[in-house]
Order: structure tokens, then sequence, then C-alpha cells
């Protein structure tokens, strides 16, 4: 059995940090009758897009995923597949489901007794962020699968992945058929999953080969103008690339494959300290609560700066400097209202 490798603990929680940051920092809220509709920067700004191709980590996280659930299950297969599935899952699942309980009844009954039509929308907001949830349990169900594939084709899995997801773009946007999409909502994150089983394989040289293979497929589908360039939904933009994922996102995840693996050395002389050690281990500690429960802890702010401040909840407008310096304050009053929410739901460790 491998020792712990605390680079992909790293990664693992800087990609869902990163997530949960840019969604207390940059969400815009436009408010409509039906509820609060999200926008960000992007929204405003032209060009700024090209950020989002280092800050949309997903692909990351379920390619850590991957790696990390390819050694357990050669550890634990003798187990079995139920009990693999909820050991892994269990301490996720159960406060993530309470919690999206705890907003549906209160949902249901601000409509019931106030009338408050809107309250769907924001229900719909706060819980938004757990669609992964559901996509990560599949693919932990599919790692005896997956395991199998990979001993059966290596390469030729994440290939084949790859085809049917270009596949399903041609079906969906030369033929017209925009339900057929939704197939890469499984298909593109159980590529980046099953890309993690060869993490122990990749040297410097393949991660510099992955780096600019991903960069020049990014290039090449954005500026053809199929594809917007942001890889974060935008108002406006005709399609989101990642709702459901497009190709796009499987040139991200080369080129994010590739950045982890040429960046590793120097991340990891930044790691070999006592300090960043421990930094490290408390962050990826609660950084899956952290991502669960971060929009709860952000609206929890918003409704209590409403209330006590007499302020907007809706802040839609072009950032200005007096939005840029409120950053700070953005980040820290989300995160002092999710740290009870997460102890309150009582997720005391990763999964």
């Amino acid at each position: 059995m491998r020792p712990r490798d605390e680079y992909l603990d790293w990664l693992r929680a800087t990609s869902l940090v990163v997530v949960v940051l840019w969604h207390w920092a940059f969400t815009i809220l436009r408010w409509t009758p039906t509820g609060p509709v999200p926008t960000s920067p992007l929204g405003f700004w032209s060009g700024v897009w090209i950020l989002t191709w280092l800050l949309q980590v997903l692909p990351m996280f379920f390619y850590v995923g991957g790696c990390v659930h390819s050694s357990s299950w050669a550890r634990d297969r003798k187990q079995g597949v139920g009990h693999y599935v909820w050991r892994h899952v269990r301490h996720l699942l159960v406060p993530a489901l309470l919690l999206v309980l705890t907003w549906v009844v209160l949902g249901a009954v601000s409509w019931a007794i106030f009338g408050l039509s809107w309250i769907r929308g924001v229900v719909l907001l706060v819980v938004s962020p757990l669609w992964f949830l559901g996509v990560y349990v599949v693919l932990i169900a599919l790692v005896p699968v997956s395991s199998w594939l990979h001993r059966r084709f290596d390469v030729l899995v994440p290939v084949w992945l790859g085809g049917i997801a270009m596949v399903v773009d041609v079906l969906r946007f030369r033929y017209d058929l925009p339900w057929i999409g939704w197939v890469n909502m499984l298909v593109v994150w159980w590529l980046a999953h099953q890309a993690g089983f060869f993490h122990h394989r990749l040297t410097r040289r393949t991660g510099w080969a992955l780096f600019f293979c991903g960069l020049f497929g990014l290039a090449g589908l954005v500026f053809s103008g199929l594809y917007p360039g942001s890889m974060v939904g935008v108002p406006g933009d005709r399609l989101s690339n990642i709702g459901p994922p497009t190709f796009v996102i499987v040139a991200l995840l080369v080129f994010q494959i590739g950045f982890a693996v040429v960046t590793r050395p120097l991340v990891e002389r930044v790691l070999d300290g006592t300090v960043a050690r421990r930094v490290v281990a408390v962050v990826s500690s609660i950084a899956l609560p952290l991502f669960l429960f971060h929009s709860t802890g952000m609206a929890l702010a918003r409704v209590s700066g409403f209330l006590l401040l007499g302020g907007q909840i809706s802040d839609d407008r072009a950032p200005d400097l007096i939005w840029w310096l409120q950053r700070p304050l953005a980040v820290v009053v989300p995160l002092l209202f999710t740290l009870p929410v997460i102890v309150l739901f009582g997720l005391r460790r990763r999964t």
C-alpha cells in the first residue's frame, strides 16, 4: 500500500477552497421576482474569463478522487462494493441530505405562511452546489468497474470516454439535440475520475506534454468560436461549458493535470516545512464540509446584512473600487456563518 500522498491532499483541499472563495468573493446577485440570480465580474468585463482556466478546479477534484479511490479499492475490495461505497459516502451523504431537507422545509413553510414566491429560487441557489454529490456517489459506486477497465484496457479507457464526450457535443450542437448534453454530466466527470488512476505513473516530461496538449486544445476550441472562453457559466453566453460539461472541460482537465504535475516539485518544497504541513492538514480536514455548506453560510450572511444594516441583498452593478475593497469582508463574514453550520450538521471528517 502506498504511503499517504500529501500533495494529493493539497490538490483536493485547494480545488474545493478555490471554488468556495470564488463563490463568496465574486458572486453578484441580481434580484428578480422569482428570486436571486447569480452572476459574477465575468458578466461585466470581457477577457477575464481566461482566469477560469485555472480557477475552475472541479476537474482536479474528480481527478484526485480517482487517484484516492483507485488505491482504496485495491485495499478494501474484499469487503464488497456495498460496504466500500457506504464507507466512503456516509459521512458526506447524511449531513448533505439533512441540509437539503432543512432548506426544503424552510422554503415550503415560508411559501405557505408568508407567500414568498421567490423562496424557491433561494432554496435552489443554496443547494445547487450539491449537484456534484450525486455524480461523486455514482463514481464511487463505479470504482470496481473503473478499476477493472483500467487493468484490462489501461489508457484506452480515458481515450474512449473523451471520444464519447466529443460525440455527445457533436450530437448536441450539430444535430440540435440539447438533452443529450446531460450524458456528459457523467462521461466527462468519469473521465476526470478515471484519469486519477494514472496519477502515480505520470512523470514531469509527461506532465509538460499534458500541459501543452490541454493548453493548445483549450485555445483551439475556444478561439474557434464554437465554445465560450469561460469555464464557468456566464449570463449572456449562448451556452455554458460546465452545465452540462462540454468537451472543453476535457481539454481543461488535461491542461490542469499537466499543470499539477509540473508544479509538484515547487509545491512540495513549500509543503516541506512543519507549519505548512499542519496548515494543509487543517484545511484538508474542513475543505469538503466547507464546500458543501458554504452557500448556506453565504445566504445567512446576506440575510443578516439585509436585516441588520438595512442594505440590499441584490448587488447587481458593475464592480467598482468600493466593491473590490469589500472582497475580504465578503469572504470573512460568510465563513463565520458557515463554521457553525458545519458543526451543527456534524460533518466531522473527509470522505
